[in-house]
């Protein structure tokens, strides 16, 4: 967990800043737009729009993977955790849909998440929802420099489990800075008082991915779209935090 961490400065941080809200503004962008019969590729180039017109790069669209990935966000749809790929697809009432999207402006990366209702959606949907979003601010509450990774991953994953739910043992949060993926990797699921210490300088992509009925997951024939293993609802949320001297600062705001 030590390898590939990257301390930044006053000055990079407020790069970073830049680059969060930048991404904040894109994602402000889609959200105005989620409705039923919209395509999710729709959704994909109003992202792209604000990011390129303002001088920065969709960090995701080429991303190495099993093939270069072809979107500038990653569009989950209902069973679907992270990493579904923008197409013809239209939305529909009912839908619950997570919306990932990395920006890099001057050498910097913002990199942000969050899931929403299309439309009227059901109570037990929007449960899901308000408990992964909570589940996040949980975890931010617990980035403290001198505390350690286990303490934010212990926080989401009480939260969430209390509550009834599962968080994946696959995918974690992450270090991000100047590359979309540093060091440190930050599971959803710890034990306080274990693991990495936190230090100021630090800048952590926190994002609990909850899961309805099982903790598993699959990925689909097109090797990105990660789904739950048993067809069950999904959410996600995601900010880019900075641990600092004082309080943790969410970097991705607008």
């Amino acid at each position: 967990m030590e390898r590939n961490i990257v301390i930044k400065d006053k000055k990079e941080l407020d790069l970073m800043r830049a680059a969060g809200r930048l991404n904040a503004r894109a994602l402000a962008a889609v959200r105005e737009i989620i409705r039923p019969g919209v395509t999710t590729a729709d959704l994909d180039a109003v992202a792209e729009e604000v990011i390129t017109k303002n001088g920065a790069v969709p960090i995701f669209k080429g991303y190495p993977g099993p093939y270069p990935y072809p979107g500038t966000l990653t569009i989950s749809i209902n069973e679907e955790l992270v990493h579904g790929i923008p197409g013809k697809r239209k939305l529909k009432e009912g839908d619950i849909v997570s919306i990932d999207c990395g920006t890099k402006l001057d050498g910097f990366v913002g990199d942000s998440a969050f899931t929403i209702g299309v439309g009227e959606i059901s109570t037990d949907a929007q449960k899901l929802l308000d408990t992964t979003e909570q589940s996040l601010y949980e975890g931010i509450s617990k980035m403290w420099a001198g505390n350690r990774v286990g303490d934010v991953a212990s926080a989401i994953q009480q939260y969430v489990e209390q509550r009834g739910y599962l968080l994946t043992r696959v995918y974690t949060g992450h270090g991000v800075g100047r590359k979309m993926h540093e060091g440190p990797q930050v599971p959803n699921y710890g034990t306080p008082g274990r693991g990495l210490v936190l230090r100021p300088g630090m800048t952590i992509a926190i994002e609990p991915m909850v899961l309805v009925g099982t903790d598993k997951t699959r990925v689909l024939p097109d090797k990105w779209t990660v789904v739950s293993a048993d067809g069950s609802l999904t959410a996600h949320y995601e900010h880019t935090i900075a641990v600092t001297e004082g309080e943790p600062i969410i970097l991705t705001l607008a």
